[in-house]
């Protein structure tokens, strides 16, 4: 595993570069889709391949639950069973088994939870994660971290640095695979010392990569930025790094435009099935009776095939009838428009335009409602944490 920057560019901190892997070669700065269970949801294989994918993001959570970290080892590991051949970056689960809230307990040695599935009890450690994310046979694996809420107060987010520290040391000592890199997680919540500081210890320890977690967990963006900002400051400029997460265009821009390679959200395919389509101008809602009847594609310079084939007001249409390849036409659509952005911004920090498109995009690209999107953020993480807490 190699990665090599080609061009930074001098007036911002975004940063070209190329990542090798086992299976082939992975162009930066890059965003993976998320295939929590070993599929990007509506989509096959051959679309994500279509569409430009080169690297794609699996869970070991979900996946030692079902369908069980030794079935997927069984049948081939990760890459047969799901029938990609590219890139796997597998997150070690932390963030789901800190979302199970009242379901779990941490100690140094590891998480003790409770499957929200079926109550079952389980048990997670820093060798146990290393363990499963070599069975699953991926490119890059992540240590185990933990990730407070936001929210708590500097006590609290420095507990928990130092035990993902901990913890990051103990995965790195029972890491064995030596065709798989392993990225170490830097925490430190909105505090920018706690950030420096957890950023300082995890590059002493030399992994393969490093990760920029616990953000986009409901702070507002201004607070977000400078996190990203003094975070990849402080992180070794020969390796990768990668802001977990994170997957709004103009978030994407401006964590590029921070020296960030590497990035994952559900965001794209979420937001699709609910109807919310990304376009040059801002995030649309299909399902908006402005689209009944218009005979244009909903974003006319897209060449993904639902702009080159439907109209807004067919989408508009199998959104309001509820039809299933209404999801699939929207993932398709927003997956297209963000790994052409992705795409984009690498070609103008090659070419030395990047500052220029940066300001470009800013001035054409309406984010949503900060005020909305906080709201809306914080009930989905809400719904997250009942979906954990109260089936059992």
């Amino acid at each position: 595993m190699r990665f090599e920057l080609e061009k930074c560019c001098p007036d911002t901190s975004a940063r070209a570069g190329m990542l090798s892997t086992p299976r082939g070669a992975v162009p930066t700065p890059v965003f993976a889709p998320v295939g929590t269970q070993a599929t990007v949801k509506s989509l096959t294989p051959d679309d994500l391949t279509a569409l430009g994918t080169t690297m794609v993001l699996a869970n070991t959570y979900h996946l030692y639950l079902r369908p069980g970290i030794g079935v997927i080892e069984k049948l081939g590991g990760l890459h047969r069973f799901m029938g990609w051949s590219g890139p796997i970056l597998t997150d070690s689960g932390g963030y789901q088994v800190f979302s199970l809230a009242h379901l779990r307990r941490v100690t140094d040695e590891g998480v003790l939870f409770r499957s929200h599935i079926d109550g079952s009890e389980h048990f997670l450690s820093p060798a146990s994660c290393m363990s499963f994310q070599a069975a699953l046979g991926s490119e890059i694996a992540m240590t185990l971290d933990e990730c407070p809420p936001y929210g708590s107060d500097h006590a609290t987010i420095k507990a928990s640095v130092e035990r993902t520290h901990l913890w990051a040391n103990k995965c790195r000592e029972s890491h064995h695979t030596p065709d798989q890199a392993v990225y170490g997680i830097v925490q430190g919540g909105t505090f920018l010392d706690l950030r420096r500081y957890s950023a300082d210890v995890l590059a002493s320890l030399d992994f393969d990569g490093y990760a920029i977690g616990g953000v986009s967990v409901g702070e507002p963006k201004e607070l977000m930025y400078p996190v990203i900002e003094v975070t990849a400051s402080v992180l070794p400029e020969s390796k990768p790094r990668y802001l977990m997460g994170v997957g709004s265009p103009e978030d994407l821009v401006e964590a590029v435009s921070r020296g960030v390679d590497v990035f994952d959200s559900a965001l794209p395919t979420r937001i699709a099935r609910n109807g919310g389509l990304l376009t040059e101008t801002g995030r649309v809602i299909i399902r908006n009776a402005s689209y009944k009847d218009r005979d244009e594609a909903i974003c006319p310079t897209c060449d993904c095939y639902t702009c080159r084939n439907f109209s807004a007001a067919y989408l508009h249409h199998l959104f309001r009838c509820e039809e299933l390849l209404a999801y699939r036409l929207a993932t398709i659509h927003n997956l297209r428009f963000v790994l052409r952005l992705m795409s984009r911004m690498r070609e103008c920090i090659v070419e030395g335009t990047f500052r220029s498109f940066r300001e470009s995009f800013v001035a054409a690209y309406r984010p949503a409602d900060e005020g909305i999107r906080l709201a809306q953020k914080g009930k989905w993480l809400e719904a997250q944490r009942r979906k954990f807490t109260e089936a059992f």
